[in-house]
C-alpha cells in the first residue's frame, strides 16, 4: 500500500464529470470533443465509471448530447449518471459548464 505526501499532491485544473459507463457517457464524450473545440478532451476509462475532463473549463449542450444519442434529452437526466464531477459547475435548462475561477 502506498501513501500520498500531503505536501507533494497532484493538483491539476481539469474540469469535467465522472460518468457511469454507458450510452449517456459515450455520447457526452462526443459532445464534449463538439462543444469545446480546439479544446483536449481526457477520457479515463475505469470501466465502472468514465471521467471526462477538459483544462479550466468544458461546455455541454444539451442539443449536442441529444444529437449525440438520437433521442430527446433533459440537462436534469445528466445528474442521473452523473457520479461525480471536477471544478465547479453551473447548470442551465440547455446547458452545463464545469470550471476552475482560479488556476492552480
Amino acid at each position: 500500500m502506498s501513501t500520498v505526501d500531503s505536501g507533494k499532491a497532484y493538483h491539476n485544473n481539469r474540469v469535467g464529470p465522472v460518468m457511469r459507463a454507458g450510452d449517456l457517457a459515450l455520447a457526452v464524450i462526443e459532445a464534449a470533443k463538439l462543444d469545446n473545440p480546439g479544446k483536449d478532451i481526457f477520457v479515463d476509462d475505469k470501466r465502472a465509471y468514465i471521467r471526462i475532463h477538459a483544462e479550466q473549463e468544458m461546455i455541454l449542450r444539451q442539443s449536442t448530447i441529444e444529437e449525440e444519442l438520437g433521442r430527446p434529452f433533459r440537462m436534469n437526466d445528466l445528474e442521473v449518471d452523473l457520479s461525480s464531477f471536477a471544478g465547479q459547475i453551473e447548470s442551465r435548462d440547455d446547458s452545463v459548464r464545469f470550471y476552475f475561477t482560479k488556476k492552480l
